[in-house]
Parts: structure tokens; C-alpha cells; sequence
């Protein structure tokens, strides 16, 4: 059978595809002795014995290491991902404002912010925090972690606010202004509601990331799932497990995550879709004198 060319490639001809063949059994071959020098590698070092594994057997790796670092890493992720939505919805709003000052200001802090990595806004603000003494000690690396986190996201769901408002027909706003209602009544009343469910797929990677980057706080002190994955490797001398381990952990995590916003996105969409279901009542017609409403020829009388 003669395969047909498409628009995209053409389609290529047998000595073709008996290189394509050639070279996927190649790059097997090759992936499969990298994986069994890593394999030698790691057994060398005893790493895939069952002993690496046992620690994750006791409570007290659980305890002392596993639990403390979950629980860091998900209020740093709550907090974050709570003031990174209200921080963008605010700046993500002030893009569409009216008024230059204020869309030229929420222009620039958006900006700014998206450009500088997470890592360097964690180390600054702990600086900060550090030589002004604004949080306690304990605090002062989860307070950094929390604020590199909020203004990176932030800024970028902002962006992922103002488009998905610009998205929507302009129809529905120069009527809501034709009837005569303010642009905060449009925007609270008729743009968002339409706008949220729009940018739910987007502001939910966007949560994801903010779980993974909360990572990023172990290299300030800040003690989270990464870290304690490491400290447990180092005190049992198990690297490979307790990694593997982590991995698992911050899998679970994010599709739990993005679990819960999806079931949160079609709750929305079910909702939107019942109440555009809804029939309006019909409004009674109240006849008047001299016309007829009915719809009949008037009668001719000679």
C-alpha cells in the first residue's frame, strides 16, 4: 500500500524509512547500555539493596524528616497561591484601567517581575527581611520563600487575567455601558465570571508550578520536601531511595492538586451552563388603546 503526501512532509520513500528503522534500533541499543551503566553504577554502590530502603519503613524517618518538609511545602504553596491570585486578579485588572498612571504602573510591575528569576526574589527578600528584622526568625525563610512565590505568579497570572477578559466579545461590554452601568458593575458582574472559567486550565499549571518552585526555598534554610529528602539521604546514606521518594511525594502532590482545580473548573462550567438553561418568564403585554396587538387585519367597515 502506497502511502499518500501530506501537506506537511513528504512522505518518505523506502531507503527512508529503512533509516529511520536503522536509527530507532541505535538509539535503543545506546539508551539501553546507558541504562545498564547506571544501573552497575548505582548497585556498586550499594544503592539498590533493600537496607536503602528500610529507613522508609521506621515512623521515625516519617517524623522527623518526611512530614515537617510535606507540611512546609504545602502551607508555602497555600499561602502563595492565595496571594498570587489576588495579586494578579488587582494587577491583571489595573492592565485594563481606564486611567494611563495606573495601567502603566501594573504594566511595569508585571514586567519587572516576570523577568527576574524566583530564586534571586526568595534570596533578596530574605535578605531584606533579615536586615530589617520585619519577621521573626522562624518565620523569615517562609515569609521569603512565600513573597519570591506571590510576586513571580502573580505577575505572570495577571497576564493570564487580562487576556482572558480581552477574550471576550466587546459586544457584551458597549451593551452593559449602553444600559448604563458602571465599568466596576461590568467588570464584578459580567466580564470576570465569564473570564474565570475561561482561565481556569491556565491559572491551574500555574498552581503546579507554584508547588514546585516552593522547592527552590531549601537553599535559604527554608525546610520543605526537597530538603528534608536530603537530609534523610545524608543521615542514612540512602541518596537514590530517598530522592525516588521525594519524586513520589511531590508527584502525589500536584495531581492532587491538579485534581481538585479540575473538579473546581467543571463544577463552574456545570453551574454556568444550568443557569444559561434558564428560560426567562414571559412579559405580559399590556394592550393599548388605538393599536392592535394581535396581529389581525383591522376590520374595513363601508
Amino acid at each position: 500500500m502506497r502511502a499518500e503526501p501530506t501537506l506537511l512532509y513528504d512522505v518518505p520513500g523506502p531507503k527512508a524509512r529503512n533509516l529511520y528503522r536503522l536509527l530507532s534500533v541505535a538509539v535503543a541499543v545506546a539508551l539501553g547500555v546507558i541504562g545498564y551503566l547506571v544501573y552497575r553504577a548505582l548497585d556498586s554502590k550499594g544503592q539498590l539493596t533493600s537496607e536503602k530502603w528500610s529507613p522508609f519503613t521506621e515512623s521515625t524517618s516519617w517524623t522527623t524528616y518526611l512530614i515537617p518538609g510535606i507540611r512546609g511545602t504545602l502551607i508555602a504553596a497555600a499561602l502563595s497561591i492565595v496571594l498570587a491570585l489576588i495579586l494578579g486578579a488587582v494587577l491583571g485588572i489595573a492592565r485594563l484601567s481606564d486611567h494611563r498612571v495606573i495601567r502603566s504602573s501594573a504594566g511595569f510591575f508585571v514586567e519587572l517581575f516576570r523577568a527576574i528569576p524566583v530564586l534571586i526574589l526568595m534570596i533578596f527578600a530574605y535578605q531584606l527581611f533579615a536586615d530589617y528584622q520585619i519577621f521573626k526568625a522562624k518565620y523569615l525563610a517562609l515569609a521569603a520563600v512565600v513573597t519570591g512565590l506571590t510576586l513571580y505568579n502573580g505577575s505572570v497570572i495577571a497576564e493570564i487575567v487580562r487576556a482572558g477578559i480581552k477574550s471576550l466579545p466587546k459586544g457584551q461590554t458597549e451593551a452593559a455601558k449602553a444600559l448604563g452601568m458602571r465599568k466596576s458593575m461590568i467588570m464584578r458582574t459580567i466580564l470576570l465570571p465569564q473570564a474565570v472559567t475561561a482561565m481556569l486550565p491556565a491559572l491551574i499549571s500555574q498552581m503546579v508550578v507554584a508547588l514546585k518552585d516552593s522547592a527552590l526555598g531549601y537553599l535559604i534554610g527554608y525546610i520543605e520536601v526537597v530538603r528534608s529528602g536530603q537530609q534523610l539521604g545524608s543521615f542514612y546514606g540512602n541518596y537514590l531511595p530517598a530522592l525516588l521518594v521525594v519524586a513520589a511525594i511531590m508527584i502525589v502532590l500536584n495531581s492532587a492538586l491538579t485534581l481538585l482545580a479540575t473538579r473546581v473548573e467543571k463544577r463552574l462550567r456545570t453551574g454556568r451552563r444550568g443557569r444559561a438553561a434558564v428560560v426567562p418568564t414571559a412579559v405580559p403585554v399590556t394592550s393599548v388603546p388605538g393599536m392592535d396587538l394581535t396581529g389581525n387585519e383591522p376590520e374595513v367597515r363601508g
